[in-house]
């Protein structure tokens, strides 16, 4: 079956033709990747249970346990269903090498991850499936609540007539953590961009190749918390569709520990805060240098003099927005221009000379910026392109010449190149005056820098406005000039 990338405006899932879940088909097998680090064995036997009542058909999935080195190592268990065990050597928190580790031994195109102590309810794989089925580059978001199940045993969810959440009624339960972002961003169908901040690693789903793509779960997370996040930002930054599903509805087995948690983000925020390019993260204005930058910021410099190419870096890295990388690009065949900008930036944290494609080189920032490398721009350019961007996607400056200066969000960018359309066509487009972002001409000063040009005009302003201050002013600075100096011995 073909599966084309989304072309949704901005998250909106709901343009996607997707089946009802009552009359979803099944077509494509799918492989449910389950990381197990010393679960007791009831835990996954109530799990295991709770997917041997799946609506999906049988001979469509298989279950790819994976045992992060636990003591004694997991036995395979007695469930009626493709079970597949695979065994990864300890090395400290291993849930995001895990996940990799099932994902390689995965043998179908669409991955469900659970956790191994989150009980599925029956249309569960059916309703994350069914994204996956029409768009390659979703990552599907299930719900779960947390419910107490003491004296629960395995059989009775084996056995269950209706559902899970009826087999539970009357046991302790908490809601599902996200509903906050669902209403905040109307289900993530808002212009807000952050609804990678609802996914949760127990429950959601995604293609094989798009999870490839970007470039799988991040293994330098050896702590709990925000790595799932961090995956759904990758995702959601390479023009990946984020569909909430509550059909896709699990329970996690045990009430939710509110001071296990916030404890587990604030060890991993600051390491999130690096890879996450958002202000949920960093703040309004961050001054630290991120791993991944939240603006880059293209500098055309073909065939232009170096010392033209330094002036137009030097504006940017004053800019008021600090979170930034400037990308000095260079025409391939130019090897000489290349080899004197990387002498003189090539020391500079913020700066790189290459002459790759900008999203090859930095995939998961947050905006890119186009500039022609001879325009002479006004003080706080970036500052000014965002404001002008607001909540569009792209926003662009014509200068008059045939260049043009423009900021696009990275996931259009990326939507755009797997879609062979434009970014235009996933939201809004924004026209900018230029004559708002240019310094107006140093030529008219004769060749003085411009904020020099302005404090000698505020200067004349004011002798015009108190001719005998200035007179006496003038006196003071003659008589200044004609006074000897003093000669150290």
């Amino acid at each position: 079956m073909s599966r084309s990338p989304n072309t949704c405006w901005y998250n909106d899932w709901r343009g996607v033709n997707v089946a009802p879940l009552a009359a979803f088909a099944p077509a494509l097998p799918v492989s449910v990747i389950i990381p197990c680090y010393q679960t007791p064995a009831e835990t996954l036997a109530r799990t295991l249970a709770a997917l041997e009542r799946q609506t999906y058909p049988r001979q469509l999935f298989e279950v790819v346990l994976v045992d992060d080195g636990g003591e004694p190592p997991l036995a395979r268990p007695p469930a009626q269903l493709q079970v597949k065990l695979v065994r990864q050597e300890r090395r400290g928190f291993g849930l995001a090498r895990a996940r990799n580790t099932g994902a390689r031994a995965a043998a179908h195109d669409i991955l469900l991850f659970l956790d191994s102590d989150v009980m599925p309810e029956a249309h569960w794989m059916a309703a994350h499936a069914r994204w996956h089925h029409a768009v390659a580059d979703a990552l599907t978001v299930g719900f779960t609540t947390c419910v107490a199940v003491d004296g629960l045993p395995p059989e009775a969810i084996g056995r269950r007539a209706g559902s899970l959440r009826e087999l539970c009624k009357g046991r302790a339960m908490d809601p599902p953590w996200i509903e906050g972002h669902m209403l905040r961003t109307n289900d993530l169908t808002s212009t807000d961009d952050d609804p990678f901040r609802a996914a949760g690693g127990g429950n959601f789903g995604i293609g094989s190749a798009f999870y490839r793509l970007v470039g799988r779960s991040n293994e330098s997370f050896t702590r709990w918390g925000l790595e799932d996040t961090e995956l759904a930002y990758r995702a959601y930054t390479y023009g990946g569709l984020l569909v909430p599903d509550r059909e896709a509805f699990a329970l996690h087995q045990g009430r939710w520990d509110q001071a296990k948690n916030a404890r587990g983000n604030r060890r991993a925020r600051a390491k999130a805060a690096s890879l996450i390019a958002h202000r949920w993260l960093r703040g309004a204005e961050s001054t630290r240098h991120h791993e991944v930058p939240t603006h880059v910021v293209t500098v055309d410099a073909a065939s232009l003099p170096a010392e033209r190419v330094r002036r137009s870096v030097a504006n940017l890295l004053a800019d008021r927005v600090r979170d930034l990388v400037v990308r000095v690009a260079t025409a391939p065949s130019d090897q000489t221009q290349r080899k004197a900008l990387a002498e003189r930036f090539g020391s500079h944290p913020r700066v790189y000379v290459s002459d790759a494609a900008p999203l090859r080189e930095f995939p998961t920032a947050a905006f890119h910026i186009a500039l022609p490398g001879d325009a002479i721009f006004a003080q706080d350019l970036v500052f000014r392109l965002r404001v002008g961007l607001g909540d569009a996607v792209t926003a662009a400056a014509a200068l008059g010449n045939g260049a043009e200066v423009s900021i696009t969000r990275t996931w259009a960018l990326h939507r755009a190149r797997r879609s062979g359309r434009a970014p235009t066509d996933f939201g809004v487009a924004r026209q900018l005056s230029a004559k708002k972002l240019m310094r107006p001409s140093a030529a008219r000063a004769g060749g003085v820098a411009w904020p020099v040009c302005k404090r000698l005009a505020a200067v004349l302003r004011w002798q015009v406005a108190h001719p005998r201050w200035a007179a006496w002013a003038w006196l003071w600075w003659r008589m200044r000039r004609k006074t000897p100096k003093s000669v150290a011995c």
